[in-house]
């Protein structure tokens, strides 16, 4: 099936983001007095938006997580980003792939339109995703998984729902697409097809997904 909108994922998807990410989310809740794994953070977090992690500490504790929380976090993060953060290997060629083939694509991700713009400067994606095929959570006001980020990434791009397919590697990338009534393929690279239930296939290499989606 040729779709009319291919929806990428950014973290993780478009770039190497989720162990950078969340093992500094996960050293910043144990500092701040929630002991948090790496893992833990992958389990309740990736591919959420920030809002997720002080509604989960909320309803865990009964507490607020400090103010300053989100410039802190995304400051690290940035800082991160800037020394080490890499393109996924391929995903420049699936781009180009679709530019070619004139296959219209956008990113929706839960992360900021900040985070995404810095991730995208240091990679050099910046080249691949004008502002206007950009989408936030920030745009939407509720993150993965409810369903508001796709629709309205789908809605900007003029296209219906069912005609596009989401690039996703998390749970609730998954669920949010499913809940928009849109076909997803899960990039397994991080997490392995038994952690990314309801995926309608999956791929552990870039160069493979031109024949899911094309």
């Amino acid at each position: 099936m040729r779709y009319d909108l291919v929806i990428f994922d950014n973290d993780g998807v478009l770039v190497d983001s989720e162990p950078l990410s969340n093992t500094i989310l996960a050293g910043y809740l144990t500092e701040l007095g929630h002991p948090t794994t790496y893992e833990d953070s992958l389990r309740d977090y990736m591919g959420g938006a920030v809002h997720r992690i002080h509604d989960t500490i909320r309803e865990r504790t009964g507490k607020p997580l400090p103010d300053d929380f989100d410039e802190t976090f995304h400051a690290r993060v940035f800082a991160a980003f800037e020394r080490e953060l890499t393109a996924v290997d391929g995903v420049t060629g699936v781009l180009g792939e679709l530019v070619a083939r004139g296959v219209p694509y956008c990113v929706a991700s839960s992360g900021s339109h900040e985070r995404i713009r810095v991730g995208h400067r240091k990679t050099g994606l910046d080249r691949w995703f004008a502002p206007d095929v950009v989408f936030s959570a920030q745009d939407v006001g509720r993150g993965k998984p409810a369903p508001d980020l796709f629709l309205h990434a789908a809605e900007r791009m003029g296209a219906a729902p069912e005609r596009c397919v989401v690039v996703e590697d998390s749970p609730l990338g998954i669920q949010a697409a499913r809940a928009a009534g849109m076909a997803v393929h899960a990039f397994t690279a991080m997490s392995g097809p038994d952690r990314l239930p309801g995926a309608d296939g999956y791929f552990d290499d870039m160069a493979r997904l031109p024949a899911l989606v094309l």
